[in-house]
């Protein structure tokens, strides 16, 4: 089953992000893969996340796709024009990737290549609608495409958002979702409260909401997450139970399956089980989240 018809059929769905490398050896991508096979619906590859140079969204995409495995490329503003976009946009579906991730991508400089210049040719909203023009069978110079492409939509959805921030971002979400979007990605989750209030204010019939769920490597990550990035709070009672663990590594894996668990026995569409290097460790909190 696709990842498209498994979220519309109502199945919990269970996506992957998985890192290309950064070098020319694919192998290790495609063993981290293999090793959770069958458990895992759709493969979502980065497209440099962080603004870090690695392999392209499009290269891994292509890779796995190549090995009967359902893909989701991630198509970013940051770094390409329209031109290139659309291109890589059509080369997708020849490629036979059907799942797209928009996202508008991290500022440069942060990134390991700080020096390099930004594009930001089209903004998301603007990407969208290039998305929905191709689709109809035209380019964004209204020229007619031989064969149109045709892909199940996501965009990113900051659930974190407190106040008029949130409504923004509400009303944000309802014009992606005009723009053909179908499922939304939220930041890492670690409030389940949070999200569920989230939700409430989301009409789910229309957009499924996909929370995203990241394997914490030490205490130290997670207090300088909850510190420094804006739309995640993460309790710190968790921030203890790892500093205190006699097995440090297990209990971020515990804490990660534990998570899923719960996002499914919320009633939500699927997760985005993000480990960002540590993908070897997601046979185990499949385990833990008993998937």
């Amino acid at each position: 089953m696709t990842l498209e018809k498994k979220i519309k059929s109502g199945d919990f769905a269970v996506i992957g992000e998985f890192e290309p490398p950064k070098g020319a050896d694919f192998s290790p991508l495609l063993d981290n893969a293999n090793r959770v096979r069958g458990r895992i619906d759709a493969f979502m590859i980065p497209e440099m996340a962080n603004a870090v140079m690695k392999a392209s969204s499009l290269g891994g995409c292509a890779y796995l796709q190549n090995h009967g495995l359902e893909t989701v490329l991630q198509v970013c503003c940051r770094d390409r024009n329209r031109l290139a976009l659309q291109a890589d946009i059509i080369a997708a579906t020849a490629l036979g990737v059907s799942n797209i991730m928009a996202v508008p991508g991290e500022e440069i400089k942060y990134g390991d290549h700080p020096q390099a210049r930004p594009v930001n040719d089209l903004d998301l909203m603007e990407l969208l609608e290039a998305l929905q023009k191709l689709q109809e069978g035209k380019d964004m110079a209204g020229i007619e495409l031989k064969g149109a492409p045709q892909f199940f939509i996501g965009s990113p959805v900051d659930t974190g958002a407190s106040g008029g921030l949130l409504d923004i971002e509400l009303e944000n979400l309802g014009k992606r979702v005009d723009l053909g979007v179908k499922y939304a990605i939220t930041n890492p989750v670690f409030d389940l409260k949070g999200l569920e209030q989230f939700v409430k204010r989301v009409d789910t019939n229309q957009v499924a909401v996909i929370p995203t769920v990241l394997l914490l490597k030490s205490a130290g990550m997670a207090r300088y997450i909850d510190r420094n990035i804006k739309g995640i709070s993460i309790p710190p009672e968790l921030i203890a139970n790892i500093q205190k663990a006699p097995d440090k590594r297990e209990e971020c894996i515990r804490i990660s399956g534990e998570l899923i668990l719960q996002i499914k026995e919320m009633g939500m569409p699927g997760v985005l089980v993000s480990a960002v290097g540590w993908e070897d460790k997601i046979p185990q909190i499949l385990d833990r989240a008993k998937l």
